[in-house]
């Protein structure tokens, strides 16, 4: 890394020599040295960095989207689904995930497109099997699950005064179940009686 004291005067890709050639060259006055510095280099990135929209955490309240401290979209994970989000179907391309260039912004638009597609031709979308219930008769309505729900999967039922989940969302992460004071939010196939019923089987083997 190096650091040039000075101000940038112009970005050119006209070359004056051989080692310029192919290059945008920064012209830049070192105040440091008192001299006036030509830098050959591939890319050039603006000091005034990429900002977020001023609306893009209500944009991820509203579709269930995480964002980064910087108020970019957040993907479901930088390698294994670099273009998908916590929410099924809503994909996310260009510099709202973050500052990028364009030929970056195309590939992860065409990436985008090309899951999109793979819903349209597949006609069903399969949703997690895992998903949290929540046993009415034991729900306190206290609603301390749809406070922690981070997909925006439990709600309130006004009528029945219970909190239930919508198993479509639900990821099956199970803060509902760790903060539910009452116990009546459980976990499919890993409800207590099954978890409790799992041990009993491993202490009553023999040695």
């Amino acid at each position: 890394v190096v650091f040039i004291r000075g101000k940038g005067s112009e970005v050119t890709n006209w070359p004056e020599s051989p080692e310029e050639a192919g290059k945008l060259v920064v012209k830049c006055e070192d105040t440091l040295l008192g001299t006036v510095r030509r830098v050959p280099v591939d890319m050039v990135i603006l000091s005034p960095a990429l900002q977020a929209r001023a609306d893009a955490v209500r944009v991820a309240q509203t579709f269930g989207l995480g964002c980064s401290r910087d108020g970019f979209f957040l993907e479901q994970h930088p390698k294994l689904g670099p273009v998908q989000t916590a929410s099924d179907g809503i994909f996310i391309a260009g510099t709202c995930q973050g500052p990028k260039d364009i030929p970056d912004s195309v590939a992860q638009g065409a990436a985008a497109a090309a899951n999109i597609l793979s819903l349209v031709d597949r006609g069903s979308v399969v949703i997690e099997p895992i998903t949290s219930v929540i046993e009415e008769t034991t729900c306190g309505g206290c609603r301390l699950c749809i406070s922690v729900c981070p997909y925006d999967a439990a709600s309130f039922d006004e009528a029945k005064k219970v909190s239930v989940v919508d198993e479509a969302a639900c990821k099956g992460c199970g803060t509902c179940v760790a903060v539910c004071p009452s116990g009546a939010a459980q976990q499919r196939f890993f409800e207590d009686a099954e978890i409790m019923a799992e041990i009993d089987g491993l202490l009553s083997l023999s040695p």
